[in-house]
């Protein structure tokens, strides 16, 4: 798409608060836009979903969204309804789309012992268009697949404010780590935008020190090459927030979103 002259309206959605770690970066790529940040609290987690039944799920909320914010860019900030839903999307709409897919290539090209581990949700490694990221790019690297049933909701809960233990987390982060013929996992991809909230723990809690591959940064630049360069205008005050829920942000929640650098200002439900 050609480079824009006006500040771009920019959604990013997501089915929880994952995709704050997509925002932030996204934010800091192109300040001057208006964002509309959509959760799809309603529906979470994406995980324990039927692919059918989630791919209707995305395509209505999606186009509920477009009709009501009519953005210049869509962000989908979950590797599950990327994986799932992104080619349905760009053939039904017409405004451009970034996905979020594992980021398999930049870790396999980053490893040194060619131990790689691939950390999603349940949903998000046992899809073929996973498999088929490994096939292609796994540049001779043995990728360990780890879907994790309870992370993404353990990050949500962290970020709300609740008590998550180590224990907990670290039993799903366990069985990512991998010792053969005398070399180590040394790098594992965050295949989940939740999974970066809790990153000073995962690495705190791991076994032995690994580099975490977070897409986030990469989501950007994909952003700022389709829009063009960021104009001179003020980065606003604000943006709005949907809960497909209804429900507004809770008072630790609103501390929490702080630490981003954002200021979100809650809104009606989307849906």
């Amino acid at each position: 798409m050609p480079a824009m002259t006006t500040a771009p309206r920019i959604l990013v959605f997501d089915s929880g608060l994952g995709g704050l770690t997509v925002f932030r970066e996204v934010v800091r790529v192109r300040p001057e836009a208006s964002y509309v940040y959509a959760a799809d609290d309603a529906f979470f987690p994406y995980g324990r979903h039927e692919e059918p039944v989630l791919l209707g799920r995305v395509l209505d909320v999606i186009g509920e969204l477009i009709a009501a914010h009519r953005p210049d860019l869509v962000v989908i900030a979950c590797n599950t309804a990327s994986t799932v839903a992104l080619p349905g999307l760009r053939e039904r709409f017409k405004v451009p789309f970034v996905g979020t897919v594992p980021a398999i290539k930049p870790a396999c090209a980053l490893s040194k012992t060619a131990l790689v581990t691939v950390l999603g949700t349940e949903a998000t490694v046992r899809r073929e268009y996973t498999r088929k990221l490994v096939r292609e790019h796994g540049n001779n690297c043995a990728v360990t697949l780890v879907g994790s049933p309870r992370l993404a909701e353990l990050a949500e809960a962290e970020l709300k404010g609740d008590a998550v233990s180590d224990a907990a987390i670290a039993a799903e982060i366990a069985p990512c780590f991998v010792e053969t013929d005398g070399k180590r996992t040394d790098t594992v991809v965050l295949a989940c935008t939740h999974y970066p909230l809790l990153l000073s723990r995962l690495e705190q809690l791991a076994p032995w020190p690994v580099t975490f591959v977070d897409p986030a940064p990469a989501i950007a630049r994909r952003v700022a090459d389709l829009l063009g360069p960021a104009g001179s205008g003020e980065a606003p005050a604000s943006a709005q927030m949907h809960f497909t829920s209804g429900m507004p942000p809770s008072q630790p929640l609103a501390g929490a979103l702080a630490r981003f650098g954002l200021v979100l200002a809650p809104a009606s439900a989307a849906v």
